[in-house]
């Protein structure tokens, strides 16, 4: 098991030099000072990237708060720093309550719980129907002809 990485990250990619080397320009309309602070393709200000680290740490804020919400116990400071721990440590960390594999959880629930397992399942279009049903008719016919040469009666 890996959990923690209680922080946020925020990664994009500037194409603004690329874009001016080219000769495309760039327009983007917004209202409200602060709707978009970093973009892919304009040119970035230190006031934007500045605007945007703080945007990212009151989510991080926010993040902490939830986490201690449901976990009051949990040495806040020490977990939320992004990083991750396996198994054994997350559980000395507080992280966990117990360590068990996600089979062993389910069969678990079971006992408890309505359990249900949920499928997606993908919309045969009529081609497909076709074709299922030729091969359908096909394996029968086979079926029928091999059981005779088996000596088989079929009605």
């Amino acid at each position: 098991a890996v959990l923690g990485s209680i922080g946020v990250l925020a990664q994009v990619p500037n194409f603004h030099r690329l874009l001016k080397k080219h000769d495309i320009d760039f327009e983007m309309f917004t209202a409200g000072e602060y709707k978009r602070t970093v973009t892919m393709f304009g040119e970035n200000t230190d006031r934007d990237r500045q605007k945007f680290l703080e945007d990212i740490e009151e989510t991080h804020e926010l993040f902490k708060e939830f986490v201690t919400a449901n976990r009051p116990a949990l040495d806040i400071a020490r977990v939320a720093t992004g990083e991750v721990w396996y198994g054994k440590k997350a559980l000395e960390v507080g992280l966990v309550d117990e360590l068990q594999t996600s089979d062993a959880l389910v069969q678990q629930r079971l006992l408890d719980w309505d359990v249900f397992e949920v499928k997606f399942v993908h919309k045969k279009n009529w081609q497909e129907k076709l074709g299922l049903a030729a091969e359908g008719a096909l394996e029968k016919a086979f079926l029928k002809i091999w059981q005779r040469g088996q000596g088989h009666n079929t009605y």
